[in-house]
């Protein structure tokens, strides 16, 4: 936000210099981005006084002026055509500097001397306005230095806020702020109710109660939209970066920088019936202000009269309602929409406006009867009009209610390492506009007041003492901790060796938000109810994540977009699975998961482009349960929703479910605009790095022994099966079981399928002779055939 540093020092004048108010605010929490000139550096410009003009004799759109410096009167050729006798204008007598390079001097214009120049607002710095002279008020007194009579001695000081201090984003709650750091009064503006000259009111209705709790409005006739703008408030808007309009909006606008209250001015004659503040319906349009055309959507809040929205309530207005060169008589707006109404809409629309940032971050819900008054008051006095009474229309039950927070000496004293005298603490409170419920010798109970929706707990009050008190006050010591060395477990490998082996497979590792979209986790497990953050940072993070996969499916799609195909990412974290009402028995397990997706290899002469598919990612997670020796995961179909039916596999630990892994479903894949298959999985991080304490086995002497057999079986039984009844009766010196080939074909029954599978035995202690082995077999094959209706093919 940018303020002027005079009109600052209107509200609260510190006896301290620019650059310790500018170091003060810094230091304060409020942030100094930077400090401008409010104009360009010239000198030698007086107010003049135009006291005739005349045409040039040799050139049609040139005048001779005759400008009184108050004491002289001097004659000057101007080309503006504005310029004409009785108005008061920035005079550039002979000697005046406006830029590094550009000193005025006399000169001769078509055989017309002349002796200084009438300037333009943008000749001196001050706008973009080249068209004509600038014309100041009549009460500019003639032959004054003109940097004097604008206060253009003074600077811009550009303060970037945190979200949480939108209560600093006007000149009141600055000059509040710097009172408060300096213990020195503030004089704030005096408002007065307006005097009400007619009885017109404008009918309101609120349908949206809990988005919009307080709605004013006024009806204001006869104003003369064509009156000027007093020079005064134009200059503070422009150093504010907000352009002159019209008296109206300019009012609504200086009105916001002054009090903080986002203002609106409707014209009366372009509105119809009542006006209604709801919801939009779906596919509802919207002209706004700027010119763009807007498809709304069902989760906007509109201001609207009978017929259709004129408004984006909080964002902006629209074009056929708003204040124009025609507009006679206006409905001013005042009103508090609640913050979560209004998080995130406006960039959904790709739109960010003052009213929007401040509304969005909250605005003070007492503030608007007096900015209303502000506002009138402004309009009487520049543009003038009949006023109505005030329309009031509020939800009592949905306003904010200030928070009343206990402050504990002790922990106060534990975190700022020192101990505060108890009437300091007091007295800081105090000044902040905390209202003291209760104070003890060991606690200050206070209630937040409205302007400081962001005090909610202890640690707020502690920072507001540590702020005001000032940190550079607070002792500063290096930080003391004990070094706990903690043995190295044999039974748990080390997470970086987890990361070390999914990055040799060419993964990159991810970081993504524990927070996600709630459409976007309804879409991934539409029967696991996410768990909702009661204050989400944005509409689109407004659930913890169920699963790590959603995210990284996220940051695929981020990639993608710039034209990324070949994309390996992996992610460690929790996953929430629970409910809000039992937030004590919430899973937080720590999971491990990957995103496969492009070819198997990057780019190269000397490799194929074949895609990864099912077996890839079978590799990487089998690599990763090998990391431990914990033992080797069984497979079983999976039914995860988000999986495709048939690409997909639930892993068992010891016939306890750890994770799962497949291809991300193909219609969710269209759904997300995914252009290529990609392949995920997501398993418990204890599975693949917990595991029992190595056992030293003797490497065999002795030859290894292999049969293989060709089996046909069900096309329903899965491999896993054949392995496990084969592990558990083919002996104690089977070494190892090989699937090496599968068929489906021809000379096969349709409802078959041939699994060739390679058996090897090796005894520690002895050869094994073909009878045993042989026995072995014959065993194996009895109870595949019993157990799995598996016959040997001959």
């Amino acid at each position: 936000m940018k303020i002027s540093e005079n009109w600052l020092r209107e509200w609260v004048n510190p006896d301290i210099s620019s650059d310790d108010l500018v170091a003060q605010i810094t230091l304060a929490g409020l942030e100094v981005d930077e400090v401008l000139p409010v104009a360009s550096d010239f000198s030698g410009v007086v107010v003049g006084d135009i006291i005739s003009a005349e045409p040039h004799p040799n050139a049609d759109k040139l005048q001779v002026c005759q400008v009184s410096d108050g004491s002289e009167v001097f004659q000057v050729v101007c080309g503006a055509p504005n310029a004409r006798p009785g108005i008061k204008i920035p005079f550039a007598k002979i000697g005046a500097v406006l830029g590094a390079d550009f000193k005025i001097k006399k000169a001769k214009l078509r055989q017309v001397e002349s002796f200084g120049m009438l300037c333009s607002a943008s000749e001196l710095g001050l706008s973009d306005d080249h068209d004509g002279i600038m014309e100041l008020p009549v009460v500019a007194k003639a032959g004054e230095d003109f940097r004097a009579f604008l206060g253009l001695d003074d600077q811009i000081i550009d303060v970037d806020l945190t979200p949480n201090r939108s209560d600093c984003l006007s000149i009141a709650g600055l000059a509040r702020e710097v009172g408060v750091l300096n213990k020195t009064d503030v004089t704030p503006v005096k408002v007065t109710p307006a005097d009400v000259t007619i009885d017109d009111a404008f009918p309101v209705r609120v349908d949206a109660k809990q988005a919009c709790p307080r709605y004013l409005g006024r009806v204001i006739r006869g104003v003369n939209i064509k009156a000027q703008s007093p020079l005064w408030m134009v200059e503070k808007l422009r150093r504010s970066g907000i352009r002159s309009i019209d008296p109206v909006v300019d009012i609504t606008n200086y009105v916001m920088l002054e009090l903080g209250q986002p203002m609106h001015a409707f014209d009366l004659a372009n509105l119809s019936g009542s006006v209604v503040v709801r919801m939009a319906n779906e596919g509802e349009k919207i002209v706004l202000l700027d010119g763009q055309e807007i498809s709304l959507r069902e989760d906007t809040m509109v201001i609207a009269d009978e017929k259709a929205p004129l408004a984006i309530a909080g964002v902006m207005g629209g074009e056929g309602s708003g204040v124009n060169a025609e507009t006679q008589d206006i409905f001013l707006e005042s009103a508090f929409f609640a913050p979560l109404a209004l998080a995130g809409k406006a960039r959904s629309y790709g739109l960010h406006t003052d009213s929007s940032h401040r509304f969005e971050r909250g605005v003070d819900a007492t503030l608007q009867e007096r900015a209303i008054e502000r506002a009138t008051a402004l309009v009487v006095e520049i543009a003038g009009g009949q006023v109505g009474p005030i329309t009031h229309a509020v939800n009592e039950a949905s306003l904010p209610e200030a928070a009343v927070v206990t402050l504990r000496r002790k922990k106060l004293d534990q975190y700022l390492a020192m101990s505060i005298d108890k009437d300091l603490v007091t007295d800081i409170l105090t000044r902040l506009g905390l209202q003291m419920v209760e104070i003890t010798d060991e606690a200050w109970t206070t209630k937040a007041p409205s302007h400081r929706f962001d005090i909610a707990i202890e640690a707020d009050l502690i920072e507001e003492v540590a702020r005001i008190y000032g940190y550079d006050n607070l002792p500063s010591s290096m930080p003391q901790a004990a070094v706990n060395f903690t043995p190295l477990s044999e039974t748990k490998a080390q997470i970086q060796v987890l990361r070390s082996i999914l990055v040799s497979q060419g993964y990159q590792e991810a970081v993504t938000y524990s927070f996600i979209d709630p459409n976007l986790s309804k879409q991934f497990l539409s029967k696991i109810e996410p768990i909702p953050l009661a204050n989400p940072i944005s509409a689109d993070m407004g659930v913890m994540r169920p699963s790590l996969v959603p995210g990284l499916v996220k940051a695929y799609l981020y990639n993608q977009n710039r034209q990324q195909s070949r994309v390996r990412l992996f992610e460690t974290g929790r996953r929430f699975i629970g409910s809000v009402d039992a937030l004590a028995d919430l899973d937080q397990q720590q999971q491990v998961a990957g995103l496969i997706a492009g070819t198997r290899h990057p780019e190269a002469w000397y490799h194929g482009s074949e895609k990864v598919d099912f077996y890839d990612l079978k590799a990487h997670v089998e690599a990763l349960f090998a990391l431990n020796d914990g033992g080797k995961p069984t497979y079983e179909r999976s039914e995860c929703e988000f999986l495709h039916p048939g690409r997909s596999a639930d892993l068992f630990l010891e016939g306890q479910f750890v994770g799962l892994m497949g291809e991300l479903h193909p219609q969710l894949s269209k759904a997300l605009g995914v252009n290529q298959p990609i392949y995920v999985f997501d398993i418990a991080l204890s599975a693949v790095l917990n595991a029992t304490l190595p056992e030293y086995e003797v490497v065999s002497r002795f030859p290894e022994v292999r049969r293989d057999l060709a089996l046909l079986v069900d096309r329903s039984v899965p491999v896993s099966a054949l392995e496990k009844v084969i592990s558990a009766t083919a002996g104690e010196a089977l070494k190892n079981v090989l699937v090496f080939d599968v068929y489906q074909g021809q000379g096969i029954d349709d409802t078959k399928k041939s699994v060739a599978l390679g058996l090897t035995w090796q005894h520690p202690s002895h050869t094994l002779s073909d009878e045993e082995v042989n026995n072995s077999v014959e065993q194996t094959v009895a109870a595949l055939s019993e157990q799995l209706g598996a016959v040997v093919r001959g």
